[in-house]
Protein backbone atom coordinates (compact mmCIF):
# COMPACT_ATOMS: atom_id res chain seq x y z
CA UNK A 1 0.00 0.00 0.00
CA UNK A 2 2.18 2.90 -1.38
CA UNK A 3 0.97 6.09 0.04
CA UNK A 4 3.83 8.03 -1.29
CA UNK A 5 1.73 11.75 -1.24
CA UNK A 6 -0.69 13.21 0.69
CA UNK A 7 -3.17 16.30 -1.02
CA UNK A 8 -3.21 19.24 1.19
CA UNK A 9 -4.86 23.18 0.48
CA UNK A 10 -2.46 25.58 1.00
CA UNK A 11 -2.09 29.91 0.94
CA UNK A 12 0.20 30.45 -1.84
CA UNK A 13 1.81 33.63 -1.29
CA UNK A 14 3.45 35.73 -4.41
CA UNK A 15 4.88 39.22 -3.08
CA UNK A 16 6.28 39.63 -6.61
CA UNK A 17 2.26 40.18 -7.83
CA UNK A 18 0.73 40.71 -4.88
CA UNK A 19 -1.37 37.62 -5.30
CA UNK A 20 -2.97 35.71 -2.65
CA UNK A 21 -4.74 32.63 -3.57
CA UNK A 22 -5.66 28.71 -1.85
CA UNK A 23 -4.39 25.86 -3.91
CA UNK A 24 -4.31 22.24 -3.61
CA UNK A 25 -0.47 21.07 -3.25
CA UNK A 26 1.09 17.84 -2.72
CA UNK A 27 3.25 16.73 0.23
CA UNK A 28 5.61 14.00 0.34
CA UNK A 29 4.13 11.24 3.08
CA UNK A 30 5.90 10.28 6.04
CA UNK A 31 4.57 7.89 8.54
CA UNK A 32 6.51 5.51 11.03
CA UNK A 33 7.19 1.76 9.65
CA UNK A 34 7.58 -0.58 13.19
CA UNK A 35 9.96 -3.16 12.35
CA UNK A 36 9.70 -6.14 14.20
CA UNK A 37 11.72 -9.78 14.75
CA UNK A 38 9.87 -12.52 15.74
CA UNK A 39 6.51 -10.19 16.95
CA UNK A 40 9.22 -8.14 18.97
CA UNK A 41 9.76 -4.70 17.96
CA UNK A 42 13.24 -3.63 17.04
CA UNK A 43 13.19 -0.07 15.33
CA UNK A 44 11.12 2.41 14.30
CA UNK A 45 11.87 4.74 11.17
CA UNK A 46 10.04 7.52 9.93
CA UNK A 47 9.89 7.21 6.27
CA UNK A 48 7.20 7.66 2.90
CA UNK A 49 5.25 4.57 2.51
CA UNK A 50 6.75 2.27 -0.25
CA UNK A 51 8.75 -0.56 -0.81
CA UNK A 52 8.42 -1.54 3.04
CA UNK A 53 9.49 -4.94 2.99
CA UNK A 54 12.58 -4.35 0.79
CA UNK A 55 13.38 -0.91 3.52
CA UNK A 56 13.07 -3.60 6.32
CA UNK A 57 15.35 -5.93 4.48
CA UNK A 58 17.83 -3.67 3.63
CA UNK A 59 17.62 -1.58 7.37
CA UNK A 60 18.43 -5.54 8.92
CA UNK A 61 21.08 -6.39 6.88
CA UNK A 62 22.90 -2.93 7.11
CA UNK A 63 22.34 -2.79 10.96
CA UNK A 64 24.10 -6.52 10.48
CA UNK A 65 21.14 -9.00 11.77
CA UNK A 66 21.46 -10.47 8.89
CA UNK A 67 23.92 -11.35 5.95
CA UNK A 68 21.33 -12.94 3.42
CA UNK A 69 18.21 -13.41 2.15
CA UNK A 70 18.05 -16.82 3.13
CA UNK A 71 18.66 -15.88 6.66
CA UNK A 72 14.76 -14.22 6.64
CA UNK A 73 11.72 -16.87 6.30
CA UNK A 74 9.53 -14.77 5.66
CA UNK A 75 8.52 -10.54 6.02
CA UNK A 76 5.24 -9.20 5.88
CA UNK A 77 3.40 -5.94 6.50
CA UNK A 78 0.68 -6.11 9.27
CA UNK A 79 -1.90 -4.40 9.91
CA UNK A 80 -0.72 -3.10 13.26
CA UNK A 81 -3.28 -1.25 15.65
CA UNK A 82 -4.27 1.92 14.21
CA UNK A 83 -8.41 2.41 12.52
CA UNK A 84 -8.04 2.48 9.97
CA UNK A 85 -5.19 0.18 9.37
CA UNK A 86 -2.28 1.83 7.66
CA UNK A 87 -0.11 -1.49 7.59
CA UNK A 88 2.98 0.23 9.21
CA UNK A 89 4.66 -2.62 11.06
CA UNK A 90 6.37 -5.17 9.28
CA UNK A 91 6.86 -8.45 10.91
CA UNK A 92 9.86 -10.48 10.01
CA UNK A 93 10.83 -13.54 11.15
CA UNK A 94 14.47 -15.18 11.31
CA UNK A 95 15.40 -18.85 10.59
CA UNK A 96 15.89 -20.87 13.82
CA UNK A 97 19.79 -21.06 13.18
CA UNK A 98 19.80 -17.08 13.02
CA UNK A 99 20.42 -15.07 16.26
CA UNK A 100 18.23 -12.89 17.50
CA UNK A 101 19.70 -9.18 17.15
CA UNK A 102 20.58 -7.63 20.58
CA UNK A 103 18.33 -5.23 21.63
CA UNK A 104 20.98 -3.20 23.91
CA UNK A 105 19.98 -0.11 25.13
CA UNK A 106 23.25 1.46 23.91
CA UNK A 107 22.09 1.02 20.42
CA UNK A 108 18.87 3.05 20.03
CA UNK A 109 16.83 2.08 17.03
CA UNK A 110 14.58 4.81 17.00
CA UNK A 111 14.88 6.88 13.85
CA UNK A 112 13.78 10.08 12.68
CA UNK A 113 13.45 10.44 8.65
CA UNK A 114 16.16 13.10 8.74
CA UNK A 115 18.69 10.90 10.93
CA UNK A 116 19.31 7.23 10.81
CA UNK A 117 21.97 6.87 13.91
CA UNK A 118 20.57 9.14 16.22
CA UNK A 119 20.05 8.30 19.88
CA UNK A 120 22.84 5.50 19.32
CA UNK A 121 25.57 5.65 22.25
CA UNK A 122 28.64 6.36 20.31
CA UNK A 123 30.33 5.77 16.58
CA UNK A 124 31.58 2.43 18.08
CA UNK A 125 27.99 1.00 18.31
CA UNK A 126 26.95 1.70 15.31
CA UNK A 127 30.55 0.72 13.00
CA UNK A 128 29.19 -2.50 11.92
CA UNK A 129 31.64 -4.73 9.92
CA UNK A 130 30.73 -6.20 7.01
CA UNK A 131 31.34 -9.29 5.43
CA UNK A 132 32.55 -8.27 2.13
CA UNK A 133 36.07 -6.74 0.89
CA UNK A 134 35.22 -3.91 -1.12
CA UNK A 135 38.66 -2.95 -1.09
CA UNK A 136 39.58 -6.03 -3.44
CA UNK A 137 36.93 -4.66 -6.21
CA UNK A 138 38.69 -3.66 -8.99
CA UNK A 139 35.89 -1.99 -10.81
CA UNK A 140 36.97 1.79 -12.75
CA UNK A 141 34.08 4.62 -13.55
CA UNK A 142 35.12 7.33 -15.79
CA UNK A 143 34.18 10.76 -14.56
CA UNK A 144 32.20 11.22 -17.64
CA UNK A 145 29.90 8.27 -16.92
CA UNK A 146 29.84 9.30 -13.08
CA UNK A 147 29.34 13.26 -14.14
CA UNK A 148 26.19 11.65 -15.78
CA UNK A 149 24.53 9.85 -12.86
CA UNK A 150 22.91 12.94 -11.56
CA UNK A 151 20.27 13.76 -14.08
CA UNK A 152 19.72 10.07 -14.57
CA UNK A 153 18.52 9.99 -10.75
CA UNK A 154 16.65 13.03 -11.34
CA UNK A 155 14.94 12.46 -14.08
CA UNK A 156 13.61 9.13 -12.35
CA UNK A 157 12.56 10.51 -9.61
CA UNK A 158 8.10 10.72 -10.07
CA UNK A 159 7.63 11.65 -6.62
CA UNK A 160 10.21 14.29 -6.24
CA UNK A 161 8.49 16.07 -9.14
CA UNK A 162 5.32 16.83 -7.36
CA UNK A 163 6.24 17.01 -4.23
CA UNK A 164 10.14 18.41 -4.06
CA UNK A 165 10.56 17.00 -0.73
CA UNK A 166 11.84 13.61 -1.05
CA UNK A 167 15.99 12.18 -1.10
CA UNK A 168 16.37 9.46 -4.16
CA UNK A 169 19.62 6.57 -3.80
CA UNK A 170 20.21 5.23 -7.31
CA UNK A 171 22.16 2.15 -7.97
CA UNK A 172 24.15 2.01 -11.48
CA UNK A 173 26.47 -0.28 -13.30
CA UNK A 174 30.18 0.87 -13.76
CA UNK A 175 28.72 2.05 -17.49
CA UNK A 176 25.86 4.43 -15.64
CA UNK A 177 22.53 2.34 -16.26
CA UNK A 178 20.22 2.71 -13.46
CA UNK A 179 18.98 -0.56 -11.92
CA UNK A 180 16.97 0.66 -9.44
CA UNK A 181 16.00 3.97 -7.91
CA UNK A 182 14.27 4.62 -4.37
CA UNK A 183 12.34 7.96 -2.80
CA UNK A 184 12.06 8.78 0.58
CA UNK A 185 11.94 11.57 3.06
CA UNK A 186 14.88 9.94 4.62
CA UNK A 187 17.83 9.28 3.04
CA UNK A 188 19.03 6.25 4.82
CA UNK A 189 15.49 5.21 4.11
CA UNK A 190 16.23 5.49 0.23
CA UNK A 191 19.33 3.83 0.75
CA UNK A 192 18.09 0.48 2.73
CA UNK A 193 15.28 0.29 0.15
CA UNK A 194 17.71 0.03 -2.32
CA UNK A 195 19.88 -2.35 -0.44
CA UNK A 196 16.67 -4.45 0.27
CA UNK A 197 15.44 -4.76 -2.83
CA UNK A 198 19.04 -6.17 -4.45
CA UNK A 199 19.28 -8.06 -1.12
CA UNK A 200 15.80 -9.80 -1.84
CA UNK A 201 16.93 -9.81 -6.15
CA UNK A 202 19.97 -12.23 -4.73
CA UNK A 203 22.60 -9.61 -6.54
CA UNK A 204 24.78 -9.08 -3.31
CA UNK A 205 27.51 -8.31 -2.83
CA UNK A 206 27.15 -5.24 -4.95
CA UNK A 207 30.56 -5.76 -6.73
CA UNK A 208 31.59 -3.11 -9.29
CA UNK A 209 27.97 -0.84 -8.83
CA UNK A 210 27.40 2.67 -7.80
CA UNK A 211 25.34 4.00 -5.19
CA UNK A 212 24.27 7.83 -6.15
CA UNK A 213 22.48 9.62 -3.21
CA UNK A 214 20.66 12.96 -3.90
CA UNK A 215 21.74 15.00 -0.64
CA UNK A 216 25.01 14.33 1.18
CA UNK A 217 27.50 11.43 2.01
CA UNK A 218 27.21 10.69 5.74
CA UNK A 219 28.68 7.91 7.86
CA UNK A 220 25.94 6.01 7.56
CA UNK A 221 25.43 5.91 4.54
CA UNK A 222 28.66 4.86 3.84
CA UNK A 223 28.35 2.18 6.54
CA UNK A 224 25.22 0.77 4.60
CA UNK A 225 27.11 1.07 0.78
CA UNK A 226 29.88 -1.12 2.63
CA UNK A 227 27.69 -3.66 4.36
CA UNK A 228 26.02 -4.11 1.06
CA UNK A 229 29.39 -4.30 -0.84
CA UNK A 230 29.30 -1.05 -2.71
CA UNK A 231 32.95 -0.01 -3.96
CA UNK A 232 31.42 3.57 -4.72
CA UNK A 233 29.10 6.06 -3.29
CA UNK A 234 28.95 9.28 -4.87
CA UNK A 235 26.75 12.27 -3.72
CA UNK A 236 25.65 15.28 -5.08
CA UNK A 237 26.50 17.44 -2.10
CA UNK A 238 29.39 16.81 0.76
CA UNK A 239 30.45 14.11 3.05
CA UNK A 240 31.48 14.34 6.51
CA UNK A 241 34.61 13.94 7.93
CA UNK A 242 33.42 10.18 9.64
CA UNK A 243 32.21 9.38 6.04
CA UNK A 244 35.59 10.00 4.56
CA UNK A 245 37.71 8.10 7.36
CA UNK A 246 35.13 5.02 6.93
CA UNK A 247 35.86 4.52 3.06
CA UNK A 248 39.28 5.23 3.57
CA UNK A 249 38.72 2.03 5.99
CA UNK A 250 36.84 0.12 4.34
CA UNK A 251 38.96 0.60 0.93
CA UNK A 252 35.61 2.72 -0.90
CA UNK A 253 35.45 5.33 -3.40
CA UNK A 254 34.12 8.02 -2.38
CA UNK A 255 32.57 10.83 -4.61
CA UNK A 256 31.37 14.38 -3.20
CA UNK A 257 29.86 17.70 -5.05
CA UNK A 258 28.78 15.48 -7.99
CA UNK A 259 27.91 18.02 -10.21
CA UNK A 260 27.79 18.74 -13.98
CA UNK A 261 31.03 18.27 -14.75
CA UNK A 262 33.01 18.51 -11.48
CA UNK A 263 33.42 16.58 -8.47
CA UNK A 264 35.46 15.79 -5.61
CA UNK A 265 36.97 12.37 -5.04
CA UNK A 266 37.83 12.05 -1.43
CA UNK A 267 39.00 8.51 -0.68
CA UNK A 268 39.66 5.68 -3.45
CA UNK A 269 40.65 7.79 -6.17
CA UNK A 270 42.26 4.88 -8.29
CA UNK A 271 38.85 3.74 -9.60
CA UNK A 272 38.11 6.87 -11.10
CA UNK A 273 39.37 7.36 -14.26
CA UNK A 274 39.53 10.73 -16.70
Amino acid sequence: MARTMNRRPVTKINLAGSDLRRRPDDLAAEEPLEIRVRKAPLAVTMRTPGQDIDLAMGFLLTEGVISSAGDVVTAQLCAGTDTPNTYNVVDVVLGADVPPPVTDPSRNFYTTSSCGVCGKASIDAVRTRSQFDIGADGVSVTAQTLAALPDKLRAAQRTFDRTGGLHAAGLFTADGELLVLREDVGRHNAVDKVIGWALREGRLPLTGHVLLVSGRASFELTQKAWMAGIPLLAAVSAPSTLAAELADEAGMTLVGFLRGPSMNVYAGAHRVTV
